[in-house]
């Protein structure tokens, strides 16, 4: 025992010499290694939490990166948007520039909308509708107000008429037809509530838009009174539309949300995949590159007409809306294959109103302030197309009930307005008194 103590006093000492050493004696500073070891640590475990905070940051980027870019099936015409700055940079064909923005503009506009999804998960379904409505159509709008900065007035009633014409007659015919085709077996049915509101605006934007046309046909002559008349008409007739809308959205997601709740009931088990500021930042980068594509659309669109001896019509009316109707056409068709026609409606649907009722008006209104002079007369021939598909489609949805003949029907009505401006290749004989420069100037 008394062995065991004198062992431990021994290594005491040697412990106690060798601290002494180590400090500079016995009062020297004896907890300083021990401090110094605890430093030493803690410095480690900043370093490792630093790293791994790095390595967390890489980890979501790449994340958000696979999302945005991977996460949807036209993943293959992105390589088009940097081709396309690079035909512009290095002064390559201007047709070639329009084909490369035009097939660029594609998933942009997609992942524009899931974006949008993405951040209505965070902000609640009011905030997100109202995003969703604003977002909804962004590539339209954003044409739209680069053609009216060059004046090209002809340019932004033909995207937006075609628009409208797409969603209500290509898009929701084809995703009628698909459905029908997918569930022949089983009868589709939706609710004729959403549908017949949708109707009633669409036919609300339509009567705004006569107007102004049967104004112009009522009196004789074209003097500059009657198209000022015809202008301001069109542009008291643009409020009364954005009121109108405004009113649709407290409609929609305030005061009678029950008839629009299927899509969302439909929505509810799906999360988030991104954070809400990822989301925020490549929404903005997103719609900056659509910026960036559609001024290439709308500068070189007569060039690519000429190339290729289509009318600035029918690129405009037919071609555009397309692209810029990816997103609603894909989501469409995949919503009724799983035969769930509502949430099809409401997509194809409420796109067209949207546009009928928003931005129609909102760019009337903007041209305003620029000062230039747009109104709502959409020429006979046009607004002739525009009646036409509204009450089609009324009429197919009139009984709540659908198969695969109302999307042949609506897809062939489409294919016959596309075949009428594509040989509408001849002036229009008359200037539009309205604007500064010939209506159907660039069909040439």
């Amino acid at each position: 025992m008394d062995n065991n103590n004198d062992l431990e006093n021994n290594n005491y000492g040697k412990e106690e010499v060798a601290n002494n050493n180590n400090n500079g004696g016995i009062f020297g500073k004896t907890p300083s290694l021990v401090v110094r070891k605890k430093t030493s640590s803690e410095d480690s475990i900043i370093v490792r939490n630093n790293s791994n905070g790095r390595m967390e940051m890489v980890r979501s980027f790449v994340t958000n990166l696979r999302e945005v870019f991977l996460g949807t099936k036209l993943v293959v015409l992105f390589p088009a948007v940097p081709l396309a700055v690079a035909a512009d940079f290095y002064s390559f064909g201007r047709p070639w520039i329009f084909a490369l923005s035009l097939i660029g503009l594609a998933p942009l506009a997609e992942r524009v909308s899931f974006l949008t999804e993405q951040i209505a998960y965070y902000t609640g379904p009011t905030v997100g509708g109202l995003l969703n409505a604003t977002c909804g159509n962004a590539t339209e709008m954003i044409i739209a107000l680069l053609a009216l900065r060059k004046n090209k007035v002809d340019v932004v009633k033909f995207s937006l008429l075609g628009s409208i014409l797409s969603n209500l007659l290509l898009v929701l015919g084809s995703s009628l037809l698909c459905g029908g085709l997918a569930n022949l077996k089983r009868e589709q049915r939706f609710d004729r509530k959403q549908a017949d509101v949708n109707s009633l605006l669409l036919l609300l934007g339509l009567l705004c838009h006569l107007l102004p046309l049967l104004f112009k046909y009522a009196l004789a002559g074209g003097s500059y009174s009657i198209a000022t008349s015809t202008l301001q008409l069109s542009r008291a007739s643009s409020v009364v539309m954005l009121i109108a809308y405004i009113v649709y959205i407290v409609f929609q997601l305030k005061t009678h949300r029950v008839i629009f709740d299927a899509q969302e009931e439909e929505d509810e088990e799906e999360k988030a995949v991104i954070g809400f500021w990822s989301s925020f930042t490549w929404l903005v980068v997103m719609t900056l590159i659509i910026s960036v594509l559609s001024e290439y659309v709308v500068g070189t669109i007569e060039a690519a007409s000429d190339s290729w001896g289509i009318s600035v019509s029918f690129i405009s009316l037919i071609l555009l809306p397309i692209v810029g109707n990816a997103a609603e056409h894909a989501g469409s068709i995949i919503f009724a294959f799983k035969n769930k026609l509502d949430i099809s409606l409401g997509v194809a649907m409420g796109s067209a109103t949207q546009i009928s009722m928003f931005v129609v008006p909102l760019s009337v209104i903007v041209a305003w302030i620029m000062g230039i002079r747009m109104d709502l007369d959409f020429n006979l021939l046009d607004t002739g197309c525009l009646a036409l598909a509204i009450i089609v489609t009324a009429f197919t949805l009139q009984d709540g009930t659908s198969h695969y003949l109302k999307g042949v029907v609506l897809t062939l009505c489409y294919i016959v307005i596309a075949a009428c401006f594509f040989v509408l290749k001849t002036p229009f004989t008359g200037p539009d008194i309205e604007t500064k420069t010939p209506y159907h100037a660039m069909t040439n």
